[in-house]
This record gives structure tokens, C-alpha cells and sequence, in this order.
């Protein structure tokens, strides 16, 4: 259960832990349990509290901004309702083959900078041949189209590696995506399956 309390306590704790004076950016994680990510009840309730929780430490400058994460547009109006600062992100799985137009509209329209996270789809998006063939294009590699695509629509994009050399190259995304391309790379198939990271609570309802 999320408490106004608890909440408090993780955001002290946490500024305990890095030594730091203020953090640059706090998210509610997901608006449920994990272990209930599937379930109906959006723990409304809870996520009022923590966000309240968030706002103070934000107006005290303890956190220089303040989000949330996996939210979908019924939880973020439920924050918007309740709160008195405005969600300043709303961290989202989003990549080719997989993006939620909707709510990244929705976001847009109200200030909120939407953050994809695994925008090469926890690299399955490199066996696709479509994808594959449109990078072949462009001459770029699979993560710089997925990546550039992500961008395309607005959203920043959270690409994870530790190799400085797919660092450098995620980074080197100065070309363009025609229209007719994006069109068509918006409408490729839904990948089914997200190899081993398939267990993770995000996709148990894709």
C-alpha cells in the first residue's frame, strides 16, 4: 500500500544513500504493485499520496523534478486531479512495432515530456528483417533507426548499454526518416515476444 509516509521516507532515504543535496528527477515507478500489474484497481489512493509526497519534497528542493512511470492516461488524470504540480514526465514503453500513439498524444497535449524506455525493444527489434532492411536504408545501424524514430515523434528516448562504443554510436542519429518511412515503421507488427526480459510485469498484458 503507497502512504504520503513511506513515500517521504524513500525520498530521504534515497537522498541519504547518494550524499547528495537535492536528486534531478524522482518518478512514481508504476501506478501499482508489481505483483499487481495485471489487476484492475489503480491504486488511486496511493498514488495520490505519493505524488503529494513528491510535491513537497519538489517545492522544498529536494527533487528538481518529479514524474511518474508506466502511468496510462486514467492514473495520470488521477494525479492531475489531485495534485498541484504537474507531472513533468511520464516514463513509457515505446519503440518501433510497440508505440503508444494515444497516450504519448494525450501527454503532449498536456506539457508532459514522455520517456521511452527500451526503444530497441530489449534488442529484438535487431531480428526484425523489416526493420533490419529500412536501417540498410538509411546506412545506420538498427539501434540508431530505433532510436532516431523515437525521436521523430517527440519522445526521448532511453537507450541502456555500458559499451562506450554503442554509446558513441547510439548517439549518432543526424539523419532524417522520410514521412512515407515512419509511416510505414509505425505500423509494423507488434513484437510477441521480448525473449527473457518477457518476464518483466510491463509486458504480462501485451
Amino acid at each position: 500500500m503507497k502512504s504520503y509516509e513511506d513515500a517521504v521516507a524513500s525520498i530521504d532515504n534515497s537522498l541519504k544513500l547518494l550524499e547528495l543535496g537535492y536528486i534531478d528527477l524522482m518518478l512514481i515507478h508504476s501506478p501499482k504493485p508489481w505483483a499487481e500489474y495485471g489487476e484492475e484497481d489503480r491504486h488511486f489512493d496511493g498514488n495520490k499520496e505519493a505524488w503529494r509526497a513528491l510535491e513537497d519534497a519538489y517545492k522544498a528542493g529536494k527533487l528538481r523534478a518529479i514524474g511518474v512511470s508506466n502511468f496510462q492516461q486514467t492514473d495520470i488524470e488521477n494525479i492531475l486531479a489531485g495534485g498541484t504540480v504537474k507531472p513533468m514526465v511520464n516514463q513509457v514503453l515505446a519503440h518501433i512495432s510497440n508505440t503508444p500513439f494515444e497516450l504519448i498524444d494525450y501527454c503532449k497535449q498536456n506539457n508532459i515530456l514522455v520517456e521511452a524506455y527500451s526503444p530497441i525493444a530489449h534488442g529484438e527489434l535487431m531480428k526484425n528483417k523489416e526493420v533490419v532492411k529500412m536501417a540498410e536504408k538509411y546506412d545506420v545501424s538498427v539501434p540508431q533507426l530505433a532510436i532516431h524514430y523515437c525521436l521523430e515523434l517527440g519522445l526521448l528516448p532511453l537507450p541502456k548499454t555500458a559499451n562506450p562504443k554503442n554509446m558513441k554510436n547510439n548517439a549518432d542519429v543526424d539523419f532524417e526518416i522520410s514521412a512515407d518511412d515512419m509511416k510505414i515503421l509505425k505500423n509494423i507488427e507488434q513484437i510477441k515476444d521480448y525473449g527473457e526480459a518477457s518476464n518483466f510485469p510491463v509486458f504480462w498484458t501485451k
